[in-house]
């Protein structure tokens, strides 16, 4: 099989996350209707589009690659290459016309996160990465510019951004995230993919999630790993398949792991 075009990845990432962009803003703060999946979570019609916008530029692009959408499920590949996405992660603030929410876009190659791209479109965001290749953002009509984690390594001088509390909250988490929240400077709970963007440009050193699925941390390992930071779940394991993660700037990694695991 010839090598994946990393470059032509990086790429397609990035367009997909702007088509999704394009497709979910039409729907944003113009009463979508709400429907529940199975599991109790919402979808709407903007998350549906979403994904249907993303398909579109990876088939564009990759004709014989592999898919994995939240909304459609898996779809087969001929190669050793597929594309995971959430269409739109934060469902819920969308629906409340809250900012926090956009797409993830990631190129699995080989098994192995190789590129990927996020957007936060109501503020006017996107990010994208591949391996090698930095991790960079467009803000508005500026110019891209590249990203690096912040330089900072003493935890009382770090800020936390924190996932989900409803997850990261709960025994035995709870005293764990609780101590690490108060013993930083400051913590902040943006939620969802803002959550991961305040590491991403050096805003924050660590940012914990768990409690969500691969869809919703895909592409986040690569963009971080780009801009000089580290992710793991929470037991120190590099993936982005356990349901959990620390991403960070790398220099406090370690003792929020140690903080986790109770240590």
């Amino acid at each position: 099989m010839p090598e994946l075009d990393l470059q032509r990845a990086m790429d397609t990432a990035r367009a997909a996350v702007e088509a999704a962009s394009a497709a979910s803003l039409a729907h944003f703060r113009r009463g979508v209707r709400v429907e529940r999946k199975p599991d109790r979570s919402p979808v709407t019609a903007a998350d549906r589009e979403s994904e249907a916008a993303v398909l579109a530029v990876v088939r564009a692009a990759f004709p014989d690659h592999g898919f994995l959408g939240e909304e459609t499920g898996e779809h087969a590949g001929a190669g050793e290459t597929r594309w995971i996405v959430d269409p739109l992660d934060g469902t819920k603030g969308f629906t409340r016309g809250r900012g926090f929410w956009g797409p993830l876009v990631a190129c699995e190659h080989r098994g192995e996160i190789v590129a990927g791209a996020m957007a936060l479109p109501a503020l006017g965001e996107a990010y994208w990465a591949a391996r090698g290749q930095g991790c960079w953002l467009r803000a508005g009509d500026a110019a891209p510019a590249r990203l690096r984690v912040s330089g900072l390594a003493a935890w009382e001088d770090a800020t936390l951004s924190l996932g989900e509390p409803h997850v990261l909250f709960r025994p035995p988490m709870l005293e764990r995230v609780a101590a690490l929240a108060i013993s930083a400077q400051a913590a902040r709970c943006y939620g969802d993919l803002a959550g991961c963007a305040l590491v991403l440009k050096g805003e924050a050193e660590a940012w914990i999630e768990a409690g969500v699925n691969l869809w919703d941390l895909a592409p986040l390992k690569i963009l971080v790993e780009e801009a000089g930071g580290r992710f793991t779940d929470l037991d120190g394991t590099p993936t982005v398949a356990s349901g959990s993660c620390v991403a960070s700037n790398g220099r406090v990694h370690d003792h929020v792991l140690r903080a986790l695991a109770g240590r």
